[in-house]
């Protein structure tokens, strides 16, 4: 659920994405955007796991589904934008549709591995079906609109479809469907008791994430003009759970948090140190050993804790 202050967070964080350009810096309208699409792809994991309570290791899979999709619409078929991107999404959406039939039939590790192995099923297809993916060269030279090869028009397309995208997240968080999705990750057996079809609600949360996915993988593939195996791979589920956990899975806004944070490690660390991942990992575990809960979840109650202090110094 998204809390007032959640919502002023929001405005705070897209104002300032949106003074970038004004900036003049082409390079961090680049980081604006990479930035962007990595808070949307963290927000659709967290319909899952942060909402309905399901942890998910194949993610990635269907940002990889969006992301090829789109590209091969538009450069083997010559489809425009407007097609081949909502067609692409709407793929996302149906592979979910069929992946998250058999996941939502099991819980806890036996859903999470069966997600990474649809995942690495994923990845395999793109790996191996050269004719059409480019194999593990990737699918690179996309056939982009020309707007789109402008660095400020790709700014704000992006930084238009990600607030459309975060704005329709947080009304869904907010929902009565958001709310059934949190009574089913808090207690599954007595939501189920008073007439919630548990199984139903899962698959719909799965294909909502996939298809939000899918969106990033689109913009993303939009940006790079192609799309990668890797996008598919493990290591990039893993990654987008880990600023979900960072940020705060319990909070609307902890996905984004987590992605800046996460970002910006991962930028300045690779900046300074050629073993940054090592570097990374170890700030990680720091962070996690100091807020399990997350990001958000801590500056929440060290600011409740501060405010019986506050008031006390004004009487």
């Amino acid at each position: 659920m998204c809390t007032p202050w959640q919502t002023r967070f929001l405005l705070a964080f897209f104002a300032v994405i949106a003074a970038l350009p004004l900036l003049g810096m082409p390079h961090l309208m680049d980081r604006g955007v990479q930035i962007l699409i990595l808070c949307l792809f963290a927000l659709s994991l967290n319909v899952l796991t942060g909402q309905i309570g399901s942890v998910s290791f194949g993610h990635a899979a269907f940002y990889a589904i969006g992301g090829y999709a789109c590209v091969i619409l538009m450069t083997r078929l010559g489809a425009p934008l407007w097609v081949a991107m909502p067609a692409a999404i709407a793929l996302g959406a149906l592979c979910a549709l069929v992946i998250g039939y058999f996941c939502v039939r099991l819980n806890d590790i036996y859903f999470a591995m069966l997600t990474l192995a649809f995942s690495m099923l994923v990845w395999a297809i793109a790996h191996k079906w050269k004719d059409v993916t480019g194999g593990g060269d990737g699918f690179v030279g996309a056939k982009i609109p020309d707007l789109l090869r402008d660095r400020t028009a790709m700014f704000w397309f992006t930084f238009a479809v990600v607030g459309l995208c975060t704005f329709a997240l947080r009304m869904l968080s907010n929902s009565t469907m958001g709310r059934t999705f949190i009574a089913i990750r808090e207690n599954a057996t007595r939501a189920a008791f008073i007439g919630v079809n548990v199984r139903r609600m899962r698959l719909l949360a799965f294909v909502i994430a996939g298809a939000f996915g899918a969106v990033a993988g689109s913009l993303m593939s939009l940006y790079i003009h192609g799309m990668f195996p890797e996008s598919a791979f493990w290591s990039e589920s893993g990654r987008v759970m880990i600023v979900v956990l960072l940020g705060g899975m319990h909070a609307f806004i902890g996905p984004i948090v987590g992605a800046i944070v996460l970002f910006l490690l991962e930028v300045s660390t690779a900046k300074h140190f050629e073993y940054w991942p090592f570097v990374l990992g170890l700030i990680l575990l720091a962070i996690v050993m100091i807020a399990p809960e997350g990001l958000v979840a801590r500056l929440a109650s060290l600011r409740t804790r501060g405010l019986p202090r506050q008031e006390s110094g004004h009487a």
